[in-house]
């Protein structure tokens, strides 16, 4: 391609649609429709220059021009309730159910990695020497000890807050990493299970594992699942990298990203119940079997929310990716 005798060609044309586009006033039908036909072939022309003979400055220059279009073209658009409302009915659920597959097997696996650890700190004593000093062991486990004080160690709504924060971050930071193959995921979900291990085998070898499951279990069980949910659709992301199926790897990673970002938001959501009730019930004076029934409504709460509503949302067609109307307009590639 001949860049300079292309742009000679067109250059009228990009400027004409320039001129649309700043117009102050209302466009009249036939103007209207001359912009539509004229972003229709300065997006071709975008595509043919950066297949052919790439130009930074031309490029950038036509990309803008081309984005003003479309917005000129399509509307702008703002979020409303109704959004909101669909998003927590249609789109996340969906695409949790969507994701079973991935996040089902990945917590069934990493539970048992966890009861595993456990069960080998818990009967090899030189291991646990290896953790910490016997004194300091103690002190974690002993009534009233460490363990036991760290749920009542801060005011319940700023411990809830902090909580929610850092569980909210290892979440999100699965959903984004999931794109590097998901061997950081793989990282991220050892280290929780490592640190849930040692606390059952330091529990249990000093015989008090049942205070342990009675402080855990109240907000462990939905915290874990959306953990495992993130790292599962981490996981899925990495193998789209992998393996994008019929799609082109391009618009697989853009579609399975985008769910996974949606993903994000509402397991945000998921985090901060997990997390008030363990600022709220876990240290409060609550018999054991109350709080655990806590814990237990909200874990079958959530997985009737995904299987029924997201099943039902799934089955009809919602994937949990952005509505076709509000994607990014496929460019055309030459050839």
């Amino acid at each position: 391609m001949d860049l300079d005798v292309f742009v000679s060609a067109h250059r009228a044309e990009w400027d004409r649609l320039d001129a649309l586009l700043r117009r102050q006033r209302r466009l009249t039908g036939a103007e209207a429709d001359e912009l539509v036909v004229l972003y229709q072939r300065t997006a071709t022309h975008l595509s043919l220059i950066q297949s052919a003979a790439p130009d930074p400055q031309l490029t950038g220059r036509l990309s803008q021009l081309v984005a003003r279009a479309r917005s000129a073209v399509t509307g702008a658009r703002r979020a409303s309730w109704q959004d909101v409302t669909r998003f927590l009915t249609h789109s996340f659920p969906a695409a949790v159910y969507r994701a079973r597959h991935w996040w089902v097997p990945t917590a069934l696996l990493s539970t048992a990695v966890a009861a595993l650890l456990g069960w080998w700190i818990s009967t090899h004593p030189e291991v646990q020497a290896s953790i910490a000093a016997p004194s300091e062991l103690r002190e974690l486990t002993r009534p009233g000890g460490q363990y036991e004080t760290y749920y009542s160690s801060n005011p319940a709504a700023s411990f809830a807050a902090q909580v929610w924060t850092n569980n909210a971050w290892a979440a999100a930071l699965c959903l984004i990493l999931g794109v590097f193959l998901g061997l950081p995921v793989l990282w991220i979900l050892f280290q929780n299970m490592l640190n849930l291990g040692v606390g059952f085998g330091l529990m249990s070898s000093a015989g008090r594992l049942d205070t342990f499951l009675g402080l855990v279990l109240p907000h462990g069980l939905l915290e874990l699942t959306a953990v495992f949910v993130a790292a599962g659709t981490g996981l899925r992301l990495g193998w789209t990298v992998i393996d994008p199926g019929p799609r082109t790897r391009r618009t697989a990673l853009a579609e399975e990203g985008r769910a996974a970002l949606a993903m994000a938001i509402g397991l945000a959501l998921v985090l901060f119940v997990s997390g008030a009730v363990e600022g709220f019930v876990t240290p409060s004076g609550l018999p054991t079997w109350a709080r655990i029934t806590i814990g237990v409504v909200a874990e079958l709460a959530f997985l009737a929310y995904v299987y029924v509503v997201g099943g039902r949302a799934a089955r009809a067609g919602e994937t949990g990716d952005l509505d076709a109307s509000e994607r990014s307009a496929d460019v055309p590639m030459a050839a």
